[in-house]
């Protein structure tokens, strides 16, 4: 099955690891794009996570509309539609973040948004914490709850 990766980049590190594993059981996975062309500002041609990038330089108010930086979010997110679209499933990865288990963040949710137009079936690794108050959207978009394992997923 093909499958595409959604969740926060906060998660990377452990999207590379389920992608590892959803190969190792014959799956073709596409996991989000990190920038590889930042601006020289941003530290020139490295990798970079938008949301930390913005916290540690000042914040949202610190890029007004029409920043560069936005530019290279709207890329970044028309990339990962453009997988969402490509695949059979989407997996969602919602560990702990922000004191939150079962973390889904507003892009996210959009990404999850499109996968459920797209009628492609939406896994989500860990329950979704009833902190979010957009909880019962998700459940309307009838995900399939794998409680943390990935093996689960069929071929």
């Amino acid at each position: 099955m093909k499958i595409t990766i959604c969740g926060s980049i906060a998660f990377y590190q452990e999207m590379e690891e389920i992608k590892k594993a959803l190969e190792i059981n014959g799956h073709e996975v596409f996991i989000p794009l990190l920038s590889n062309e930042a601006p020289a500002e941003m530290g020139g041609g490295k990798k970079i996570y938008f949301g930390k990038y913005i916290e540690d330089n000042g914040g949202m108010d610190a890029f007004p509309v029409g920043h560069e930086i936005w530019s290279l979010k709207a890329k970044a997110i028309r990339d990962h539609y453009n997988k969402i679209e490509w695949c059979d499933a989407i997996v969602v990865v919602n560990h702990e973040k922000k004191g939150i288990e079962g973390y889904v963040g507003g892009n996210t949710l959009i990404e999850i948004g499109v996968a459920f137009f797209l009628n492609k079936p939406i896994y989500i690794l860990n329950p979704v914490s009833s902190e979010l108050s957009y909880r019962q959207e998700i459940y309307g978009m009838k995900p399939i709850f794998l409680n943390g394992d990935v093996n689960v997923i069929p071929q």
